[in-house]
């Protein structure tokens, strides 16, 4: 399987001429790796990724050196996405060929936790910032165990999203990759401890989490690993209809996604509806927290998810490099949304004493439009049967971000 995927994403550094003026139309089809999947004995016991892949069916030629790896593909940046959600100064149109101003600020750490080891994560982040005129990251990994981890290639795809657009959101911020020695439950919640003590101790931030699994009646029992003082959670919200742990948990901030709409022919953005695929819905078993009081009409005396959303869909997918894994992919899933969501709370300098703190701010900010861009129109969830609306909706939660303020 390994040998055939890594076959297949090597079509990514084929490239073709770009005319000026115009975008690349492209066909192609979406690969998830093994670790995206859940099988049904995984569930209450380990966790998968929210991550996937979109290769073009017809090869496509010669990267360049500097801003988006192959010009002429409307696939988004750290500068078109900081135009599209008002990070830096927004340029009609936000297409990631012209757009050059990327997200600033960043203080303090921003922890990531994932399952197995990146042994290139470094250098990746490092190739990834040089690409995209980012400054050069303060990053470091940690073993959770002590000892390093064994190397799994869908992890390690996640890994390098993880950490690239943590850093692309937050470049002034120390980026740490905990790494867990497995994906269960257990080796990942003491991944979360070292991780949550780690930002602790450099005085706040965030933790980040990009996995998840299905829910299941022991999840409340590890919700405690997610209150560290001077910490904010963040999770993904999943890549299927309903809901998944941690993501429901309401210890942490609900990470959705969205599907970024860009002209076909020019690459110009036109709106943002909700990604057909994201997870969201009501907790089977954790209780509504303060936060939700002003939805409780809509969730019941249950947790709602998501909170927050960002671009998430692969076929709008963002630019990652991972050298061991054919160099420059375009990826997607709600994995986008929780290291992005993070930067963007981090670099918004506020740094909230928990969790709790920063969903009271973003709820109570919810119908602020120069703090929040409501996502009202499009479809997700069972049977395509949840909907954006005003307000809070179990597709996008209060919406996308707009600039920093009111975080």
């Amino acid at each position: 399987m390994k040998v055939l995927y890594t076959a297949v994403l090597t079509t990514l550094l084929i490239l073709t001429t770009f005319a000026t003026g115009q975008v690349k139309q492209v066909s192609g089809n979406v690969i998830t790796p093994n670790s995206s999947i859940e099988m049904p004995s995984d569930i209450g016991m380990r966790a998968h990724t929210n991550i996937h892949v979109l290769l073009p069916t017809k090869p496509l030629v010669t990267a360049r050196p500097f801003g988006v790896p192959y010009a002429g593909y409307a696939y988004e940046s750290p500068a078109s996405l900081a135009c599209v959600y008002s990070l830096a100064t927004v340029v009609t149109g936000c297409n990631p060929n012209k757009v050059t101003a990327n997200p600033t600020g960043g203080a303090r750490m921003i922890a990531i936790v994932d399952a197995y080891d990146a042994p290139n994560a470094a250098n990746d982040l490092a190739a990834f910032s040089t690409q995209f005129g980012l400054p050069a990251a303060n990053f470091q990994t940690v073993y959770a165990s002590g000892t390093r981890p064994a190397y799994d290639y869908g992890w390690e795809m996640e890994e390098s999203l993880d950490v690239q657009w943590a850093h692309a959101m937050a470049p002034g911020a120390k980026i740490v990759l905990v790494e867990a020695a497995s994906s269960y439950f257990s080796d990942l919640m003491v991944a979360e401890d070292v991780a949550g003590n780690m930002v602790t101790a450099a005085g706040g931030g965030e933790v980040t989490n990009s996995w998840g699994g299905g829910e299941f009646p022991g999840e409340t029992s590890y919700d405690s690993h997610f209150l560290k003082a001077n910490v904010v959670y963040f999770a993904s919200a999943g890549d299927g209809p309903g809901t998944i742990w941690p993501s429901t948990s309401p210890n942490v901030v609900s990470a959705g996604g969205t599907t970024v709409r860009r002209n076909a022919a020019t690459g110009a953005f036109l709106s943002e509806y909700p990604w057909d695929s994201t997870g969201g819905g009501v907790s089977h078993y954790e209780p509504r927290p303060s936060y939700q009081g002003a939805i409780s009409s809509q969730v019941g005396n249950f947790r709602g998810t998501p909170d927050l959303s960002f671009d998430a869909n692969p076929n709008t997918g963002v630019w990652v490099f991972d050298s061991n894994i054919g160099g420059w992919l375009v990826v997607g899933g709600t994995s986008v949304s929780s290291p992005a969501l993070a930067g963007i709370i981090n670099s918004a300098g506020t740094f909230r004493a928990s969790t709790n703190a920063e969903l009271t701010t973003i709820y109570g900010n919810r119908a602020n439009t120069a703090d929040f861009r409501d996502i009202t129109t499009g479809f997700c969830g069972p049977y395509g049967g949840y909907s954006g609306a005003a307000g809070w909706d179990m597709c996008t939660g209060v919406g996308v971000v707009a600039g920093k303020a009111g975080k």
